[in-house]
């Protein structure tokens, strides 16, 4: 879009270069044309007028008096979003965990998401804070009588994801280039669809832990990820969404794909190939555990797309080759 910008604002100034060399020479095509033109420049320019009330995710009514300078993510979904956006220059500070991309490392560290560093956080000045989730009620008081805006998102799926990108773009005055991120994160999303649509649905297993033993139940990104890629989720059916599950429940329900977050060096196939019982699982018998990015398939921010593809790849991989 930036691109496009400039090459609207160079037609525009080739043209005035012309109605000033000719003078009365120009014709009403011309003088049309540069109507045109000026209207589609004054549009891709749009800009967000503040101050701007806008309702987060969870209710809360926030104004923004003006366009955010200095902004604090509490979040590494948060993080990739803002990066995404073009707005790395803007970011004060993030948390521990955010790494990538990896610009974000050289940023000021706040704490983690459960032991935020309240001082450090207004020491940076910010002018906006996103936080993941609704946060600590004592804490948000804290930051609001420090005049920072704050504003809190956890989506829990795609279209979630997407919502948080657009709201984050218009509250930073960069809305276009949000829906950029989210039309093409939809045609990816969309050509992964399109692609096992008439695939067999194979049973899948996705561990979110260990010991215990808990997997990605209805109602998570997780869940809808495996369904989008051709795959069904063993505890789709679970009462929660993050439910326990059992060795004699697991071995039952047989998954013939087990997807797991890499989030150790000790965990490797052959270590859960070699688990207590596992050697009963299809997925276990037939060579299919697949190891996952945990920072792709753990954040909900622009690589869930990413996720997407890694999970359909894993689960149809004669249709992604």
């Amino acid at each position: 879009m930036k691109k496009n910008g400039i090459k609207s604002l160079f037609l525009v100034f080739m043209m005035t270069v012309l109605i000033f060399s000719f003078g009365t020479g120009c014709t009403k095509q011309d003088a049309e044309n540069e109507k045109g033109n000026s209207e589609s420049e004054e549009k891709t320019n749009k800009e967000v007028n503040y101050p701007l009330d806008i309702t987060d995710q969870f209710g809360n009514k926030v104004t923004i008096e003006k366009e955010p300078k200095r902004i604090v993510s509490l979040a590494p979904s948060h993080t990739e979003i803002l990066f995404a956006l073009g707005l790395g220059e803007k970011i004060a500070g993030v948390t521990d965990f955010c790494n990538y991309p990896k610009e974000a490392l050289s940023k000021e560290k706040v704490g983690s998401y459960q032991n935020i560093n309240l001082e450090k956080i207004i020491s940076l000045e910010p002018d906006l804070v996103i936080q993941y989730g609704q946060g600590n009620e004592e804490t948000n008081n804290k930051m609001r009588e420090a005049k920072i805006a704050l504003v809190s998102y956890e989506p829990e799926n795609v279209s979630q994801i997407e919502d948080t990108i657009v709201d984050i773009g218009k509250i930073t005055n960069t809305e276009e280039k949000a829906k950029e991120i989210v039309s093409s994160m939809e045609k990816r999303k969309d050509a992964v669809v399109e692609k096992v649509k008439n695939a067999k649905k194979i049973s899948t297993f996705y561990e979110i832990w260990y010991d215990p033993l808990m997997a990605a139940g209805p109602g998570s990104f997780m869940d809808e990820l495996i369904n989008l890629a051709g795959g069904k989720n063993i505890a789709g059916d679970a009462a929660e969404g993050y439910p326990q599950f059992d060795l004699e429940q697991l071995v039952e329900r047989n998954p013939d794909v087990y997807l797991v977050s890499k989030d150790s060096k000790e965990k490797t196939t052959d270590s859960i190939r070699k688990r207590p019982g596992y050697e009963d699982i299809n997925a276990v018998k037939n060579d299919r555990i697949y190891l996952l990015d945990p920072d792709i398939v753990s954040r909900p921010g622009p690589r869930i797309i990413d996720a997407l593809e890694l999970i359909a790849k894993s689960i149809h991989p004669e249709l992604f080759k």
